[in-house]
């Protein structure tokens, strides 16, 4: 399955921007998504992650409360909604699946990853 995040772009502080993750080739309801961000010069960090079933989705500390993911598995189609957004958000966002029912936080738990989308989060 291949992956595509889009809907990043410029956005001053305590604005929101919405993320969507698309997959194509097939479809990836029955998978789990996360999403991970990764600041210059740091390494890909969690951000947020949900089951097939939308259960009990998962969030780094960072952004609880802020931000929300959720799916659309008719549209075939993951989001995250971030809201009050901070400098510190400010970051490429990537989408990422697993066949696994899964919500870590750690990168090698992911077996498919799209292209990133920048998020730029001005003071």
């Amino acid at each position: 399955v291949q992956l595509q995040a889009s809907g990043g772009g410029l956005v001053q502080a305590g604005g929101s921007l919405r993320l969507s993750c698309t997959a194509s080739g097939r479809t990836f309801s029955r998978n789990s998504v996360g999403w991970f961000r990764q600041r210059p010069g740091k390494e890909r960090s969690f951000v947020a992650a949900i089951r097939w079933s939308n259960s009990m989705p998962q969030y780094a500390d960072s952004v609880k409360g802020r931000f929300t993911v959720s799916r659309d598995n008719a549209k075939n189609t993951v989001y995250l909604q971030m809201n009050n957004l901070e400098p510190e958000d400010t970051a490429v966002y990537y989408c990422a699946t697993s066949i696994q029912s899964t919500t870590s936080a750690r990168t090698s738990s992911w077996s498919s990853w799209g292209q990133g989308t920048q998020v730029t989060v001005s003071s």
